[in-house]
């Protein structure tokens, strides 16, 4: 059999050194640090597993990830097993932290798709699954927490089978018993190729005993299925099973590989991360199955010609180490001191967990971090060439959340800009702007815990304390009524004084028409020279009204006026302006205006009447909803809501769609605001102003 396998691996086979990537991911929760954490003591990597309750993991290990018991960036470990070498990336599972996770899997040969026994929460594997199968990912899903799962496993899988367009091969089916409280739990398995079975044991390798003659009728009709399902893609299985014929072990086996490798099956396994239950059993799996660099290049169509080149998929800001760019080497061999492409490879690092180990040569499909690289950064290939973009890397996703931040320390402001533009550097699905209407800083992300995360790094890691608060929303006034104002602006303290006198006429505007200017002087009773002075002082005065917000949507005309040979000047004229502006708005029935955003929330199926009495209840004009384009079983929900309500929204719709759910807006246009929202608006505008 081994032989049989060896021959149908391209580039590289089981045991030859070769090095493999391997992401591990899946929800929240889902158990994928802990199932990190087996493999590598099953490796031999580590001594003792540690435990993500007690801080003690290899994945999990930063102080942000330590503090919520959750993932919040990519980990890493680099192993030997059975004379393959293998770099694991357990990618965190929140939605939130979703952009690093499909990073990670930019440059894996294979997935292992973790999720709980629980085909209630099947729906949260979607994003990942979708974004795996987009790019023909082969991926394993390994059903965790099987030794308390209280659900069958076909009703599971038929659970997966709903959400994944790949066929899904049950690998092993659950050997249980029954418990003292008249339950069942979970001892052992049934092999369905070799049709052996096992004990699992609470650490090490399980035994092989006898097959329970109880399990025998659902080991049978498992195994047909899987043989079944296999056939679809092998005319030679097909024909044996038509006449009734007992194929060869060494043929399923080859099928599995092949069908694993082109992303046309995807197997599936049980097991318990956290006692190693199966462990060793999906290692084996990956070991024969897990396409080599080159196959995984020419998916991607990067190169893999021996001369170097390497991918830059994540980038590290260390005080100690400085920028550190995460690489996977597709072609050649980066070493130390090595120039490539006009940059200089200095120290060549290889991470396990928060620790950096020293190397001198890193080889095709290794994992390595580059210290102080500064031209090279995430979705970027470093080769003879120099540095160039990615054809296919991942693009973050719009944000969905937004923090105003300012400083603790004034003099921290240069410092915390500096910081920003490290951490989105990072994390490129973070962002931040200083957004002039507001006169806010605002950091905007995926959501709440993911911007928390980026205010603890900023406090942590750059020693810059902040302060947040909810953002501003810009809010406009405009008016309803025009009017004509004369005002004039006289000075004498000795010497030139100061003399301006003009005539203006408002008129309110259509919608979105801005602030237009309207010059009808004439027989230079406004001298020419004064007239942009007169536009400059109007347009100075707009910045903040009397309902304290930008005015828009006037014509203001100067149609009359005096002046002053000597006292005259552009300064009078300018503050004449202003006068004239401040006398003549409040006649002119001012009133405010909030943003109006068209929305599109995208979730679940069965989630759309929730999302659409959540938007209903923020003030949500519905304008419909249709199927999500490209995603099996999912809406799309389109509505007008005014900014306001937005704010905090997402918290609300990932809580009614299993943590999956998201929203991206447009601006539409501004709407008349009036009643206690507005004069409240107006009273917190004065506070701030005075």
């Amino acid at each position: 059999m081994a032989e049989l396998k060896t021959e149908t691996i391209p580039g590289g086979r089981p045991g030859s050194g070769a090095h493999r990537v391997v992401a591990l991911c899946g929800p929240y929760l889902s158990g994928k640090t802990s199932l990190l954490e087996s493999i590598l003591f099953a490796t031999g990597a580590i001594g003792r597993r540690g435990s993500t309750r007690a801080g003690t993991s290899i994945g999990d290990g930063s102080p942000e990830a330590r503090k919520r018991g959750m993932g919040t960036e990519i980990n890493m470990a680099s192993v030997d097993y059975l004379g393959d070498q293998w770099t694991f990336l357990d990618v965190p599972g929140s939605i939130e932290f979703q952009h690093d996770a499909f990073t990670a899997l930019a440059v894996c040969d294979a997935v292992v798709l973790v999720c709980e026994p629980s085909p209630e929460r099947v729906v949260a594997l979607t994003p990942l699954l979708k974004y795996i199968e987009d790019r023909h990912l082969p991926h394993i899903i390994f059903i965790n927490k099987i030794d308390s799962a209280d659900v069958r496993v076909r009703d599971m899988l038929a659970a997966l089978q709903a959400i994944s367009t790949r066929k899904l091969v049950l690998r092993q089916v659950p050997i249980r018993r029954s418990t003292a409280d008249g339950g069942e739990e979970t001892v052992g398995y049934v092999d369905l190729v070799s049709e052996r079975a096992y004990r699992y044991k609470s650490s090490g390798a399980s035994d092989l005993i006898e097959m329970p003659a109880e399990i025998l009728p659902r080991e049978s009709e498992a195994r047909r299925e899987m043989l079944e399902t296999l056939s679809e893609f092998d005319d030679t299985l097909l024909e044996q099973l038509i006449e009734d014929v007992a194929p060869e072990k060494s043929l399923i086996y080859r099928d599995l590989h092949e069908e694993f490798g082109s992303d046309q099956i995807s197997p599936v396994l049980l097991g318990a991360g956290d006692r190693e239950n199966g462990v060793r059993r999906l290692l084996k799996a990956l070991r024969h199955d897990t396409p080599f660099v080159d196959v995984t290049a020419k998916r991607r169509a990067l190169p893999s010609n021996g001369v170097a080149m390497a991918e830059c998929f994540k980038v590290l800001h260390q005080s100690h180490a400085g920028k550190l760019s995460l690489c996977r080497v597709w072609s050649g061999a980066l070493t130390e001191g090595q120039s490539l492409g006009g940059q200089r490879i200095g120290t060549l690092l290889r991470p396990f967990g928060q620790r950096l180990d020293k190397t001198t040569e890193a080889k095709a499909g290794e994992i390595v971090a580059l210290a102080k690289v500064e031209a090279i950064s995430a979705g970027q290939t470093l080769s003879a060439g120099g540095v160039a973009a990615s054809a296919d890397f991942p693009t973050a996703d719009p944000p969905v959340f937004a923090l105003s931040l300012a400083a603790k320390n004034r003099n921290d402001e240069v410092k915390l800009s500096g910081a920003l533009h490290k951490i989105v550097e990072e994390d490129p699905s973070l962002s931040f702007e200083a957004r002039g209407e507001t006169h806010e800083l605002l950091i905007k992300g995926q959501g709440e815990m993911h911007l928390k995360v980026a205010v603890d790094k900023l406090a942590g890691r750059y020693n810059v304390a902040v302060e947040t608060t909810a953002p501003r929303v810009a809010y406009r006034e405009t008016i309803q009524a025009g009017a004509q104002q004369h005002a004039r602006y006289k000075r004498q303290t000795g010497g030139h004084g100061q003399f301006a006198d003009i005539k203006i006429e408002i008129k309110p505007l259509p919608r979105g028409s801005g602030f237009r200017f309207v010059d009808k002087i004439v027989g230079g009773v406004v001298p020419r020279n004064f007239i942009p002075a007169v536009e400059a002082g109007l347009t100075e005065y707009l910045k903040e009204g009397p309902l304290g917000q930008p005015v828009v949507d006037l014509e203001v005309t100067l149609f009359d006026g005096q002046y002053h040979s000597v006292d005259s000047s552009e300064m009078s004229f300018k503050m004449a302006a202003r006068i004239a502006m401040s006398e003549a708005m409040p006649k002119c029935k001012p009133v405010l205006l909030e943003p109006i955003l068209k929305v599109t929330v995208a979730g679940p199926s069965e989630s759309t009447p929730r999302l659409q009495r959540l938007i209903s209840g923020r003030r949500g004009q519905l304008l419909g909803y249709d199927t999500r384009p490209g995603w099996s079983g999912w809406d799309e929900v389109s509505a007008l809501m005014p900014e306001a309500e937005i704010a905090d929204m997402i918290v609300e719709i990932r809580s009614v769609t299993q943590g999956v759910g998201s929203f991206r807006t447009e601006f539409d246009h501004l709407q008349e605001l009036v009643g206690r929202t507005a004069e409240r608006i107006v009273e917190e505008s004065k506070k701030r102003a005075a």
